[in-house]
């Protein structure tokens, strides 16, 4: 098995090995009081705090809610237009941690940082940091956005309605996500959508309740929702295009109340993913349509409710071309792949829709340390040695960034 190489491995300026053990320190710290989404207060008063030493021109709270945005203006003589966002998520999911061997280990009963968004967070501040020591060479400004409730119910709306790409005006954006299916040294990314749509749906069904030795009495909604589920199945087989992807899951069902009784209601929760726009008016219609008249059919009425979440996450081609340039200096030309795409969603979509931006899947994977279990798992850890790797790529891609602005004059 080819041993994982240590972050020293790589070309690594010393500004940026030199916060490796902060990095570290921060990440853990995170890990063990994590916080769910809009209750980062926390949280966010520990960036605040790590922050005042990063030799920043401002930092702004409870942007959104809970999130904070540090501002640093370069001093440099020949400094390009624009202002690049550079964006982490800081909250946190409801799961017990399962991960007994580690010293820092969740203290929080129930939650935990089991997507990676503890080592975000540490990368965007030693980002802040390194480029607060560079600042004299810095060709341009950054605004450093620390994100609230990524997971749930979303914090990029809130902190852009709060005018989180304004003052000063927003020109890119980049963000990144640690990846454990990669190990260390590899990253992914691609220019066009590299993460789905991600919707939400509720179905109710609502039948006659009796005897579980009367059926014929009845209107069973335990059945009624079976069919349901099992004909949306159909959607993505047999309705959508097989060169479009689609995802159509259910993921909850409550009905019942116990062995000789049946039940009177059925309650369904499900997520809709998809690419393209009109694919996903259509699967939302057809989602609708095929719950009420499996539901008529058999006797039982039904009410569908339907949130759109996300959009699709789209990287700009320009922008994804300096990304991959970028990571490969530090990662080397084999290091980053072009076929990215997941059917997970992100709000990172709603600042690639205002500015053109990037959005890059960072491995932090580690087989030798069985540090390889996905996302949202109670047994989810990551590589540490990853994110100086995530902190050089960000400035690596600044500098790519604003070279490809023109001087300010004045």
């Amino acid at each position: 098995m080819t041993k994982t190489p240590s972050h020293q491995a790589f070309p690594i300026r010393p500004e940026v090995s030199a916060l490796y053990p902060e990095m570290v320190r921060w990440r853990r710290t995170i890990h063990r009081h994590p916080e769910l989404g809009l209750k980062e207060e926390k949280t966010a008063a520990y960036i605040v705090d790590e922050l005042q030493s990063a030799n920043l021109d401002d930092i702004k709270t409870h942007v959104g809610g809970t999130g904070v945005v540090g501002l640093l203006k370069s001093t440099n003589p020949n400094r390009k237009q624009g202002v690049l966002l550079l964006r982490a998520d800081i909250d946190a999911l409801p799961i017990q941690e399962e991960n007994p061997g580690i010293d820092y280990a969740s203290e929080i009963p129930g939650v935990m940082h089991a997507c990676g968004h503890d080592g975000h967070t540490a990368i965007l501040l030693a980002t802040a940091h390194a480029a607060g020591i560079l600042r004299d060479k810095l060709p341009g400004d950054l605004k450093f956005v620390f994100q609230p409730a990524e997971e749930s119910p979303g914090g990029a709306l809130p902190m852009i309605n709060d005018g989180v790409m304004e003052n000063p005006t927003v020109t890119g954006a980049v963000g990144l996500h640690i990846d454990t299916h990669q190990p260390v040294g590899r990253a992914q990314t691609r220019s066009g959508p590299v993460m789905a749509a991600a919707d939400e749906f509720e179905i109710l069904i609502m039948g006659k309740g009796g005897h579980g030795a009367y059926p014929h009495n009845t209107v069973d909604a335990v059945v009624v929702g079976s069919y349901v589920v099992t004909a949306l199945q159909t959607l993505v087989s047999r309705n959508t295009d097989p060169n479009q992807a689609a995802v159509v899951t259910i993921g909850r069902f409550e009905s019942g109340s116990n062995f000789n009784i049946i039940a009177e209601t059925a309650h369904l929760w499900g997520t809709l993913r998809t690419f393209d726009p009109e694919l996903r008016k259509t699967l939302k219609q057809r989602i609708n349509d095929l719950s009420h008249a499996i539901c008529q059919s058999l006797g039982a009425a039904c009410e569908f409710i339907f949130e759109s979440h996300y959009p699709p996450v789209v990287n700009d081609e320009g922008m994804t071309d300096l990304m991959v340039a970028a990571a490969r200096e530090v990662l080397g030309p084999d290091g980053v792949g072009m076929d990215l795409i997941s059917m997970g969603g992100e709000d990172m979509a709603y600042y690639l829709q205002r500015v053109p931006g990037v959005f890059l899947f960072l491995g932090a994977g580690n087989a030798e340390r069985g540090l390889v279990e996905p996302h949202h798992s109670p047994h989810f850890n990551f590589d540490e040695e990853a994110m100086p790797l995530g902190v050089e790529i960000f400035l690596r891609f600044t500098e790519a960034f604003f070279a490809k602005n023109p001087k300010i004059t004045s």
